[in-house]
């Protein structure tokens, strides 16, 4: 497991130590008297990708019930470059018209102006139960621009049930291994009547989603993480061309030549309809794999990434809640904020659509655990999740990562060579920071 010297990681280590001490008991939540909110209208924008929108959905009408508000949800886009894209029109037209906003990881830095700081509505108490790298991260000059919601990281989906036919002990450790296990199974697989199944999916759209995937390589081959923490543009280098080489090569041979098309949906479809033997995403795909409903149910493994030699390194995720400071009822999109972070409604999406809570003491609690038993199971690839290099970019975040998936497209594509696009990519990065 690739390990930073980052302070959010720093954190996020001391936390699991911790956690680790602690035993497996209820823990008492903060009392929470709900306010009347009859006859006030809020508005949230999330996010639709699995169960997403359905478990927001469930959530706005019990906080309808308990309060009176009316809640409506706003499906945004499942892409995340798109979904920011809708919500700097919303923001810099200083529209009324969403009070909440799901923001993901990487955007508290520059949606900071637009937010409402939260220290002024919840509770320390409240707080207090997230964890405080998590806090750290939503914090903006002193200001909590966003409340957590749940956390993310990449993980290795596995047919279990096809490892143990082709005669394989367990999942690969290193992305070579994955090469040739995929290979032999997809063979097998095709050989046995299938002929459209394939041995890796993954997520090759030139969006957000490949940033993460890309990362992930670079960092597991020993290629630094794009920006490092002081600044240094270290992604031109021979060990992240042999990361992106190795990708170029999975394209048409064990994954779909249409991959470069992918985002999280796509890549579950096949693999949850049973033509795929491995898959990389996030956490949430898990529960619906195990629907009761899903072909591959029972069949699922879960493991972290390979390595490329330097470790097995897993992308940081995860989203928050945002007040916008353009709401007419701050107050009250608030008070929904509260409710959706808190402790009885992630575990209850931790239950159902298996999305890693923010709340520390989640992760001992023994209903979580038999839903998901992942996240116990592989808890230190949560805490030890590589960060995009959003912290070092502050503001000019999106314009580097759209640099870096564009020019990792062009080499899964094919247009460019890895060391043509690293070039490039590095010249524009310059132009980015400077």
């Amino acid at each position: 497991m690739v390990r930073t010297r980052w302070g959010l990681m720093t954190l996020l280590s001391v936390i699991a130590c911790l956690v680790c001490l602690v035993p497996a008991t209820a823990v008492a939540q903060p009392a929470i008297e709900w306010p009347d909110l009859t006859g006030v209208t809020l508005t949230v924008a999330a996010g639709a990708v699995g169960q997403e929108l359905q478990l927001t959905k469930e959530a706005a009408a019990a906080f309808s019930e308990l309060t009176g508000a009316r809640v409506e949800v706003l499906e945004t886009p499942d892409l995340a470059t798109d979904r920011l894209g809708l919500y700097l029109q919303y923001l810099g037209a200083r529209s009324p018209d969403i009070d909440v906003y799901q923001v993901d990881v990487i955007w508290p830095g520059i949606l900071a102006e637009h937010a409402v700081d939260l220290f002024q509505y919840v509770p320390e108490e409240e707080i207090a139960q997230h964890f405080p790298a998590t806090i750290a991260n939503n914090t903006i000059d002193g200001r909590l621009v966003a409340l957590p919601w749940f956390t993310d990281a990449g993980l290795l989906y596995y047919r279990a049930d096809l490892l143990e036919k082709y005669g394989f002990s367990g999942p690969p450790a290193t992305w070579e291994d994955l090469t040739e296990m995929a290979r032999v199974i997809q063979e097998g697989e095709r050989a046995a009547g299938n002929p459209s199944f394939w041995g890796f999916v993954w997520q090759g759209n030139r969006y957000e989603g490949l940033t993460c995937d890309a990362l992930e390589w670079q960092v597991s081959f020993g290629g630094g993480t794009i920006i490092e923490p002081d600044g240094t543009i270290s992604v031109n280098n021979p060990r992240t061309v042999e990361a992106l080489k190795m990708a170029r090569s999975w394209v048409g041979t064990i994954s779909p030549p249409g991959v470069t098309t992918y985002a999280e949906e796509e890549a579950r479809a096949i693999f949850q309809s049973g033509n795929a033997a491995f898959m990389r995403n996030w956490p949430y795909a898990y529960a619906l794999a195990q629907a009761e409903d899903s072909p591959v149910r029972g069949k699922v493994g879960v493991a972290p990434l390979p390595s490329g030699g330097a470790g097995s390194a897993a992308a940081l995720g995860g989203w928050s809640l945002m007040v916008s400071r353009y709401s007419r009822n701050q107050e009250a999109a608030a008070w929904l904020v509260r409710y959706l972070a808190s402790y009885e409604e992630q575990k209850r999406r931790a239950i159902e659509g298996s999305f890693n809570p923010t709340i520390e003491a989640l992760y001992d609690d023994a209903d979580v655990l038999a839903a998901s038993p992942f996240m116990g199971q592989l808890y230190d690839v949560f805490i030890n999740a590589v960060p995009r290099p959003s912290a070092v970019a502050g503001e000019r975040y999106n314009e580097v990562s759209t640099a870096y998936f564009t020019a990792v497209h062009q080499v899964l594509t094919g247009q460019v060579t890895a060391e043509q696009a690293l070039t490039r990519l590095e010249a524009e990065l310059r132009r980015i920071m400077r």
